[in-house]
Parts: structure tokens; C-alpha cells; sequence
């Protein structure tokens, strides 16, 4: 079993009506799992049943991959969520709690994106990576 799998333990959670997925967007795009390397990162509405199915889904793809789910570098985070529920979902799933704004993959999640300040470490790890590759270039 692989990360491949877990996307299809999701995806059966979402079909049984076990797992409920969040709408993104104007044409409001269901989402529940983003996978990058070895991270994941679950969405879902706030509910307790959502966090009791992500908690048996990860211990399922524990016993089935033999791969061990580290919920002490686990995180969650709520967005508009009450800081107390928040706090029993953490302790359901054994794991910390986080803030938003935070940053995943290099963005900051729940920043101003129209800002132009939001953009920067972004600019600025593409310029990086483009004078890289003008100075390894044979001219």
C-alpha cells in the first residue's frame, strides 16, 4: 500500500458519506486530500465525525502499508473553528494544534494573496532559481 492508496481510502470515506468534503471556489471544486512528497494535507468540513474518520483511515493505512503515521508532527488547523473544538479534535488525534495564517509548500495558507507582500518569498525563490541557472549556462 502507498500514498497512492491513501487518496483512495479518502475517496471511499467521501462516497460512504464518512468523510465530508470542502468546496473551493466559484465553481466550488470538492477537495479532500493534497498529497506533495511525503506530505498530506486532509480538508474537510468541521465535524467531529470527520476527525474520528481521518483518525481510523490513517490507523487503516498504518496497518495496511506497515508505515507509521507520526501524530506527534501531526497538525491541524481550523479555519473560523472554536479554539476549544479545535483543541478536542487535536486531542482525538493525538497531534498539535496550529494558527492560520501558516505556510505550506512555501505559501503562507490564509494570507492576503492580493497583497503584494504575500507574494514575495515566492518571487523571490524564483529569481534565486533563475540566476542559478543563468550562471551554470555556457555562453
Amino acid at each position: 500500500m502507498d500514498r497512492r492508496e491513501l487518496v483512495g481510502l479518502v475517496r471511499q470515506a467521501t462516497k460512504a458519506n464518512l468523510l465530508s468534503e470542502i468546496k473551493i471556489g466559484r465553481e466550488e471544486v470538492e477537495l479532500s486530500i493534497l498529497q506533495f512528497a511525503d506530505d498530506t494535507f486532509f480538508l474537510c468540513e468541521e465535524l467531529h465525525s470527520n476527525v474520528v474518520t481521518m483518525k481510523a483511515i490513517l490507523r487503516g493505512f498504518e496497518i495496511a502499508s506497515s508505515l507509521k503515521i507520526n501524530f506527534h508532527k501531526s497538525k491541524i488547523v481550523g479555519v473560523n473553528v472554536d479554539r476549544n473544538v479545535l483543541a478536542s479534535y487535536a486531542k482525538t488525534l493525538n497531534c498539535a494544534q496550529m494558527g492560520v495564517p501558516f505556510k505550506y509548500l512555501g505559501l503562507e495558507v490564509g494570507g492576503n494573496s492580493r497583497k503584494v507582500k504575500f507574494w514575495e518569498p515566492v518571487l523571490t525563490k524564483l529569481k534565486a532559481r533563475l540566476n542559478v541557472g543563468e550562471e551554470n549556462s555556457c555562453l
